[in-house]
C-alpha cells in the first residue's frame, strides 16, 4: 500500500512551501512534491499601473531582494523610454546589485545553511540553529554578521535605505553618489574581503567531509541559464542571456524580448510556482538551473585577480560544469568575493562619480522586458503598456521559479538515498529541507523567520490510515 510523508512546513527558507513524498510498497520513494502554497498576485494587481512607478512598486515583492526587482524593472523602463542611461547610472545601478548579491548569499551561507553546514546535518534540532551557530562558532557567525551588514551598507548609502529603496528609475537613478558615502564604502572594503576569504578557506576544509551531500543533493545533469558579457565573462547586471548543459555545450544566446521563443511556463494544479522549462527540450524534460551555479559554470572568467584564482580551484575540485547542487554553496561564496572585487573597481572608476546619472524620455515602446541577475538567478520583468504608460499586463519569471524543477528532482534524489521505509528521523527531514535550501529559495518574496519554525509531519496510507506522526516545535524541543 502507497504511503505518504508531508513535510509542513519547511523551515529556514524565505516564505512558505510544504513537501509530499510518496513511498510505495515496497518502502522506496515513488514521487516528491514540493508545493508553494503561497498566492500573492503582484502581476495582476500592477496591470493599470504606470510604468514608471514599477521600480518602486515591484521592490516591494521581496524584503530580502528588493534591488533586484527595482533594478530589472527599471531596466524594462529604460527600454520602453527607448534611452541609454548615462555610464554613471550604469555604474551606480551594478554597485547597488553587488552589495545585494553579498548581502543575500552572506544571510543564505551564514544564517540559513550554515547551522547544517558547521553543526552537523543530524545534529540536535533545539541546537541546530543561528542561535546554535553563535554559541559553538562565534567568530564565523560575526563574520556573517558583519559580510551581510556591509552588502546592506551599499545598498543605504547609495539608495537612501537598505530596504525597498525607489532610487533606480527608467532612465538611471535619482541621485549620484556623494564623495562622503564612496570614501566610507571604500574603508569596508579590507574587512569584507578578509571575511570572504577566510570563510572560503573554512568551507573548503569541510568538502573532504560532504560527498554523501554533494552525490544526493541536487547531483544530476541539466540545462543552466544565466547572464554572460558577450566575451564569455562573469555578469550581474547586463548582457546575453545564454543556456548551456552539463556538458559544456552552448545551446542557445538570446536578448530579452526573445524569452519567450526559448523558455515556456507550465503550471500544476498543486503548487502556486510555476515551471519554467526550456521549450525545445519540452515540459517537464527542459529542466534548467539559474543562480550562483548556473553563472560559474556558463562564464569562462570572472575578470578579478583572486574571483578568478577561486574559481580556477573551483573548478579543479568540482569540474568545468559543475552538477552539484550542493555546490550552491560553493559558488556563493566565490560570487561573494568577485562582488568585492569588483564593488573596488567601480568605486575607484572616475565616471562612477560623474553628475549626470539620469536620461530623460517619453514612451517610444508599447512592449519591453527587463532582465537581470538576482542573487538567486536570472529574474525577467515583461511589460506591455498602453500609449499612456499604463501596464496592460506584466510577467515576472523569478529564479526560484526557474529552478522548481531542479528543486523537485533534488528533493526526490535525497529521499531516495536517505529514506528507508516508513519511519521518520528528525535527520532524514532536515536532509530534505537541506536539498531545498541549496538554491535559497525565496517564495513569499517578502518575509524571513529565522530559526526553528513548527513542523509537522505525518505519514499516512494511501486510505488515509496513519502510520506515523512528527510534531518539531516549541513544545517538543
Amino acid at each position: 500500500m502507497a504511503q505518504r510523508i508531508i513535510i509542513d512546513p519547511v523551515t529556514r527558507i524565505e516564505g512558505h512551501a510544504k513537501i509530499t513524498l510518496v513511498l510505495d510498497d515496497a518502502g522506496h520513494v515513488a514521487e516528491a512534491r514540493f508545493h508553494v502554497s503561497e498566492f500573492r498576485g503582484f502581476e495582476k494587481f500592477c496591470e493599470g499601473r504606470s510604468f514608471r512607478e514599477m521600480p518602486a512598486i515591484t521592490s516591494r515583492i521581496c524584503g530580502i531582494c528588493p534591488v533586484s526587482h527595482l533594478l530589472t524593472s527599471a531596466k524594462a523602463g529604460d527600454a520602453l523610454l527607448a534611452v541609454t542611461i548615462p555610464p554613471a547610472a550604469v555604474n551606480l545601478r551594478r554597485i547597488v546589485n553587488l552589495g545585494q548579491i553579498i548581502q543575500s548569499h552572506a544571510l543564505s551561507f551564514f544564517h540559513l545553511s550554515g547551522p547544517d553546514l558547521f553543526l552537523g546535518f543530524g545534529g540536535d534540532a533545539a541546537k541546530r540553529n543561528l542561535v546554535g551557530l553563535i554559541e559553538q562558532h562565534p567568530d564565523l557567525a560575526r563574520d556573517g554578521i558583519r559580510l551581510r551588514k556591509f552588502g546592506q551598507q551599499v545598498i543605504e548609502r547609495l539608495g537612501g535605505k537598505r530596504i525597498h529603496t525607489a532610487w533606480a528609475c527608467p532612465g538611471g537613478v535619482t541621485d549620484p553618489l556623494t564623495e562622503e558615502n564612496r570614501v566610507c564604502l571604500l574603508a569596508e572594503l579590507p574587512q569584507a574581503l578578509a571575511i570572504i576569504q577566510r570563510t572560503l578557506t573554512l568551507f573548503k576544509r569541510t568538502l573532504g567531509d560532504r560527498q554523501a551531500e554533494i552525490e544526493a543533493f541536487g547531483n544530476f545533469p541539466s540545462l543552466f541559464l544565466a547572464l554572460v558579457t558577450p566575451d564569455g565573462c562573469w555578469e550581474h547586471y547586463d548582457g546575453v542571456i545564454s543556456i548551456g548543459d552539463s556538458a559544456g555545450r552552448q545551446l542557445a544566446s538570446f536578448t530579452p524580448l526573445q524569452y519567450a521563443d526559448f523558455l515556456g511556463e507550465a503550471v500544476e494544479d498543486w503548487s502556486y510556482l510555476k515551471f519554467p522549462y526550456y521549450k525545445p527540450l519540452g515540459y517537464p524534460g527542459g529542466v534548467y538551473r539559474v543562480g550562483p551555479l548556473a553563472r560559474l559554470n556558463l562564464c569562462d572568467s570572472i575578470g578579478t585577480l583572486a574571483a578568478d584564482a577561486e574559481l580556477a580551484e573551483y573548478r579543479q575540485r568540482c569540474g568545468r560544469v559543475v552538477s552539484a547542487s550542493f555546490n550552491y554553496h560553493y559558488a556563493r561564496l566565490v560570487e561573494i568575493l568577485a562582488a568585492v572585487e569588483k564593488l573596488k573597481i567601480h568605486l575607484d572608476d572616475p565616471v562612477t562619480m560623474q553628475s549626470r546619472v539620469k536620461s530623460v524620455a517619453e514612451l517610444n515602446c508599447n512592449e519591453a522586458v527587463g532582465v537581470g541577475e538576482a542573487p538567486r538567478g536570472t529574474l525577467f520583468h515583461h511589460y506591455r503598456v498602453d500609449n499612456t504608460g499604463l501596464l496592460t499586463r506584466v510577467n515576472l519569471i523569478i529564479a526560484t521559479g526557474q529552478n522548481n524543477l531542479a528543486a523537485q528532482r533534488t528533493i526526490k534524489q535525497i529521499a531516495d538515498h536517505f529514506i528507508n521505509g516508513p519511519s521518520i528521523s528528525d535527520e532524514m527531514l532536515n536532509r530534505v529541507e537541506c536539498g531545498l535550501r541549496t538554491y535559497d529559495p525565496c517564495l513569499s518574496c517578502s518575509t524571513h523567520a529565522f530559526g526553528k519554525m513548527p513542523l509537522h509531519v505525518r505519514l499516512v496510507r494511501a486510505d488515509g490510515t496513519l502510520v506515523a506522526e512528527r510534531i518539531r516545535g516549541s513544545e517538543d524541543q
